[in-house]
């Protein structure tokens, strides 16, 4: 039964529930209510398992704040033997336009904690990721504000819309592969 491993970053506690730099806490919350798996507290993260097609998922949303997510991403890929190239990691980007999907196979941190620490722990930019787009509607020097700010109103409310189509995404990485849902949902 092939595996893959879905990792959502963000960062643990009620002050940063709703913030736009856990989308991908949000993400992974929405793939566990649809397949009616509870997260449960393990090592470094918050995990759960889940059956999808005939293939196993595991989901993860690592407890070790975003600035050091490398050593979840890492202990996990380890522990249940899963390659890089079957996992997927859901984080935000403030270089997409609001609710704006991007899937890659490999690239730069861009400037993104959680990323630059997993690239650094696995010692690779080849890991597959989903950015999910925060926008940059902010003033200058208030990029962290932007960041770990709630999402407005208006934001709540798109939400709504952009997260299925996020779990869609995340579906047909699973099911056709990387290539075929970067150019079924990149720019969408």
């Amino acid at each position: 039964m092939q595996k893959f491993l879905i990792i959502g970053l963000g960062n643990i506690g009620a002050e940063y529930e709703l913030t736009r730099h856990n989308i991908g806490f949000l993400l992974a919350d929405a793939l566990a209510d649809e397949w009616k798996v509870t997260f449960k507290n393990e090592r470094l993260a918050a995990y759960a398992e889940a059956s999808f097609r005939g293939k196993k998922v595991y989901l993860i949303k690592p407890s070790t704040y975003m600035n050091l997510s490398g050593t979840a991403v890492r202990y996990w890929l380890k522990d249940l033997n899963i390659d890089t190239v079957n996992s997927l990691t859901l984080v935000d980007d403030l270089a997409l336009p609001f609710g704006e999907i991007r899937i890659k196979g490999s690239g730069s941190d861009a400037g993104h904690n959680g990323l630059s620490s997993i690239q650094e722990v696995l010692g690779t930019q080849k890991y597959p990721r989903l950015r999910f787009g925060i926008g940059n509607d902010f003033e200058k020097g208030k990029q962290v504000n932007h960041v770990l700010g709630n999402w407005t109103e208006q934001e709540v409310k798109q939400l709504a819309e952009r997260i299925p189509k996020c779990i869609e995404a995340i579906k047909e990485f699973m099911l056709a592969g990387l290539d075929h849902a970067m150019s079924k949902y990149n720019g969408k």
